[in-house]
């Protein structure tokens, strides 16, 4: 159809004429366009007519049914109608939502017969893909297990496997995970259901969740003598170690030598990788390396990683060390990833020197630390408290073009709350800010964590709206600290209150948030609200855990509810579960501070003949109940077993002597405790300045007290208690002096709080 526009010139200007122009070739387009598709459906009316001619008597409408219901037409009827259709309109059964033929509903209703027309394409795969992706886009369509497995089988011939991948995809979609058991009955041959199996089992592999689902294929194909692809046990094993499952991938690794697959230097790189991940697999590690090696497998630079990261995580560092040379002498690449693992465990353990030693090294070998190398370094000396050293790394990270990351800023937050400076902290997530990178619920919670020990709640609940705001949803850790937070500063109805949003936004508690309430109910004498938590993890199989068993232990026992402390004490091992050090420590503190001390240290003597060692904290509570020769046996003990006093433990010692009157030996260790590195804090001093009182020596009170505040160690209410003991008139200028010095150090104080 054509149309004409007749315009004068002076009638129709020619900025309009444009316009009509286009507006013609536009109409002209589309209404090409509509009579093409009505053609189509024209030509596609004719083409059933004329095929359903021959099989029906057909009126004005179309068929022309006798009965109620349709006639049923044979697999040869509708194969010639699809190929005669694919003939003159090849476009037919690209786009099925468009212009499907209204014939294939009743097709693809009829199950078995759709499954026959499937197999009656099997020399032309293309085109029995197009049918099946017609029939999945039809509301009509009712899938089976030996439709899916019939589609695969003739594309898995034919090579097609990308499309087969697909279709595989659409059977998961419908739930269709049986096609297994028609693959194993062999409905296909053999060698095409071995390689539709293959790639069911690569499918699978896709989401961790399918692990059982994996392991179950895994075993009906052995089982039934299909060979699984080394690959996929390969991709099987890597799901195993991801998720913490050793044995598993044991178990895995068994199978394949079973049935004749031969591992690949991944299979014993991933299986190195999940015994190394799990401390109590190590030796399986080492074993496997030594197969290995009498396999004759070719031992490349991932598997030396693999290995010096699990030395290394094991407190192994001399054979991480000559794993290193090792790689050395053979020739192999040494990189930050041989180097950081080994770096990191020193951190952990405190040895900084040797861990900068060994990133010397690794520049001298040619390797370049990166950003987990400085992290991990920054790391170690914010755990011991030196934040300061730490960021002295940052300009030389900067020098070398390493950028910070967000594990960089959060090690270095984390350090700054240790020492209670959250000024700091919260500097650092601002400047974060500024450089682009975005904050973490990690970052935000390390936050809160530190202002809630502070008891700062108004700021704590500001930074958790400010992460909502950065469309970081706060999350289970987030609320446990706010809840913990709040049992510690009594505020009970604010952790009731948190406790009670978590809920509503979908957060289900954990095993350690009910641990947290259990403690903090425990702790503010509501038993019976700790016990029925108690019960509700149970009724959630949240079996308690040796944490949980603890908080129970400790928390009964400070209640002085010592019998039902002692009945969840013998509860652990009948739950498979063996009290520990903090657990007989709890005891035996509850013991000692009920003045019950032979029962304690019976507890003690327990404790160490099932090969518990006790700690500083143990041995702090016995030498702080008893007195004299007691107290000093037991820290004598504790240097002997190698157990190093703190400035608690010193204290106790130092004023169980005192209690004798052993004010020598009370002053050895007041020097013995200078000299190690504890430094004496307010309590030793005011022991120390009481006792001096008490026996009249007021020159040495006075210069202990002088001392303490030339320390910037502020006395108190204690302190000055046990100065003015002194009473006596030829004391009088002494006390006048020491009067004065209060009275200074007060407006002094007063001064600091006002600035």
């Amino acid at each position: 159809m054509n149309f004409c526009i007749v315009a004068s010139k002076s009638l129709i200007p020619a900025k309009k004429f444009n316009f009509l122009y286009c507006f013609w070739v536009g109409f002209k387009v589309r209404f090409v366009l509509l009579s093409s598709l009505a053609h189509r459906y024209h030509c596609f009316a004719e083409l059933e007519t004329s095929g359903l001619q021959s099989e029906g008597n057909v009126g004005a409408s179309g068929i022309d049914f006798k009965g109620e219901s349709k006639p049923q037409h044979s697999l040869e009827f509708y194969k010639n109608l699809i190929l005669k259709t694919s003939v003159q309109y090849p476009w037919a059964f690209r786009n099925c939502d468009l212009v499907a033929p209204d014939y294939f509903n009743d097709l693809v209703a009829d199950s078995d017969l759709f499954l026959s027309l499937i197999n009656s394409f099997r020399d032309r795969p293309k085109l029995m893909l197009m049918i099946f992706h017609c029939a999945v886009a039809r509301k009509g369509y009712k899938p089976t297990e030996f439709i899916f497995c019939a589609v695969l089988g003739i594309l898995v011939q034919n090579g097609l496997m990308r499309s087969a991948y697909w279709v595989i995809e659409r059977a998961l979609d419908a739930d269709m995970h049986s096609i297994v058991d028609v693959l194993v009955d062999r409905y296909l041959s053999d060698d095409v259901s071995c390689e539709v199996m293959n790639l069911l089992l690569w499918v699978y592999t896709k989401k961790s969740e399918n692990l059982k689902r994996c392991l179950s294929l895994l075993g009906k194909m052995v089982s039934n003598g299909y060979m699984p692809d080394v690959k996929n046990c390969n991709r099987i094993l890597r799901m195993c170690r991801d998720e913490n499952l050793a044995g598993k991938a044991r178990e895995v690794y068994g199978l394949m030598i079973s049935v004749g697959i031969k591992p690949s230097i991944i299979t014993y790189n991933t299986l190195l990788d999940s015994f190394c991940k799990e401390g109590n697999n190590f030796q399986q590690a080492l074993d496997l390396w030594l197969e290995m090696q009498m396999m004759g497998c070719s031992l490349n630079d991932v598997a030396y990683n693999v290995l010096i990261n699990g030395f290394s995580k094991n407190g192994k560092f001399q054979e991480a060390r000559d794993l290193i040379s090792e790689m050395l002498n053979k020739g192999l690449k040494v990189s930050a990833y041989t180097y950081n693992p080994l770096i990191c465990g020193y951190c952990q353990k405190g040895m900084l020197v040797e861990a900068i030693g060994v990133g010397e090294e690794m520049e001298l070998r040619g390797a370049s630390p990166n950003v987990s190398t400085y992290n991990a370094i920054m790391h170690g000396y914010c755990k011991k408290g030196k934040v300061s050293f730490a960021r002295q790394w940052i300009p030389i990270m900067l020098k070398r073009n390493v950028a910070m990351d967000i594990i960089s800023y959060n090690t270095l937050i984390h350090g700054h709350c240790l020492m209670g400076d959250i000024k700091e902290a919260l500097i650092l997530l601002s400047d974060l800010l500024k450089r682009n990178l975005r904050p973490s619920a990690v970052t935000y919670n390390i936050i809160i964590d530190g202002i809630s020990k502070y008891g700062d709640f108004e700021c704590a609940g500001h930074l958790k709206d400010e992460m909502i705001s950065h469309g970081i949803a706060p999350d289970i850790f987030t609320y446990t600290i706010l809840i913990n937070g709040s049992y510690r500063t009594g505020n009970i109805a604010m952790a009731k209150a948190l406790y009670g949003e978590m809920l509503k936004k979908n957060i289900e508690p954990d095993p350690y948030m009910y641990t947290t309430r259990i403690s903090g109910e425990l702790k503010h004498g509501r038993r019976s609200v700790a016990l029925t938590l108690q019960e509700e993890m149970l009724a959630k199989e949240f079996p308690p855990d040796i944490i949980t068993y603890n908080v129970l232990v400790d928390g009964l026992a400070k209640l002085g509810n010592l019998k039902e402390a002692f009945n969840r004490f013998r509860e652990m091992s009948l739950n498979g579960l063996y009290p520990d050090t903090i657990t007989y420590t709890s005891l035996i503190h509850a013991h000692l501070e009920r003045g019950y001390l032979r029962e304690a240290r019976m507890l003690f003597k327990e404790m160490k003949s099932k090969g518990l060692i006790p700690t500083v904290v143990t041995y702090t509570v016995l030498i702080h109940a008893h007195a004299g020769e007691v107290s000093e046996r037991y820290f004598a003990e504790m240097l002997e077993k190698g157990v190093l006093p703190n400035v608690i433990t010193y204290n106790a010692l130092i004023n169980s002597l005192c209690k004798f009157r052993k004010l020598e030996e009370a002053y050895l260790i007041f020097s013995d405790m200078q000299s190690k590195g504890q430094y004496p804090n307010k309590y030793t001093y005011t022991i120390m300045i009481n006792e001096n009182c008490s026996v009249g020596n007021w020159q040495e009170a006075l210069k202990l007290y002088m001392e303490m505040l030339g320390r910037g160690i502020q006395p108190d209410y204690c302190t000055h208690s046990a100065l003015f003991k002194l009473r006596r008139d030829y004391e009088l200028s002494v006390l006048r002096q020491l009067e004065s010095i209060v009275s200074n150090t007060g407006q002094v104080a007063a001064a600091e709080v006002i600035t």
